[in-house]
């Protein structure tokens, strides 16, 4: 039986969202868990865990993040650089990936404090994750003001082409999806009646029916 949910649940009263609307615990969509990387104004390579974003393209091929807070260093370094590289983890670095939040002073190679590697990008001044299985360079195409304070906004970036491991894009071999492709940010489902918070998990994509 399908209810209704338009207003701030009383059973989510008191509890800590971290700035997330109600609705993002709620309907709890997952997103594809990325790295995205790119050079600090002093030269340090730069590395900012993402979620809550998606690729398309019409005219191009373009990956939009729907909310980038403008106080972090992923949105300074696209200002000033105009562009950064999006990693594609899988489930075998993901715990180096998180420890890039650790790692993340200003003075710091982010990356290889965090036990990986830094590679260049061949398109864009940009570092690459080498261990990342896929790659995407980008340069900033435009942003927009998510929120009236203007804290957040709301991102597009240009791919401009990207490098893949090619036991990646061989479904015979490791693929893209399962175990060790693509992972997915489940990020905090809660009840909206009882007000129960889960935890927050990686996720897999598996193939279910062809159509």
């Amino acid at each position: 039986m399908k209810k209704e949910f338009d207003k701030f649940p009383e059973a989510f009263a008191g509890q800590e969202l971290y700035g997330f609307s109600w609705l993002e615990h709620t309907a709890a969509v997952p997103s594809p868990l990325v790295v995205v990387t790119g050079y600090k104004s002093n030269g340090k390579p730069n590395a900012t865990m993402q979620s809550w974003c998606t690729f398309t393209g019409e005219e191009g091929y373009h990956c939009i993040f729907s909310s980038v807070h403008k106080s972090g260093h992923m949105y300074r370094s696209l200002k000033e650089t105009g562009c950064c590289v999006v990693n594609f983890p899988s489930a075998d670095i993901l715990d180096k990936c998180m420890d890039t939040i650790k790692n993340n002073g200003f003075d710091t190679d982010e990356i290889t404090a965090s036990g990986l590697t830094v590679e260049p990008s061949c398109r864009v001044n940009a570092p690459r994750i080498k261990e990342c299985f896929l790659n995407m360079d980008c340069e900033l195409e435009w942003e927009h003001d998510l929120s009236e304070d203007g804290t957040h906004a709301t991102i597009c970036l240009k791919v401009t082409g990207i490098s893949m491991d090619d036991r990646r894009y061989n479904d015979g071999d490791l693929g893209r999806y399962g175990e060790t492709g693509y992972l997915y940010n489940i990020h905090s489902p809660r009840n909206p009646e009882t007000g129960d918070n889960f935890d927050t998990y990686a996720g897999i994509l598996s193939k279910l029916m062809k159509f």
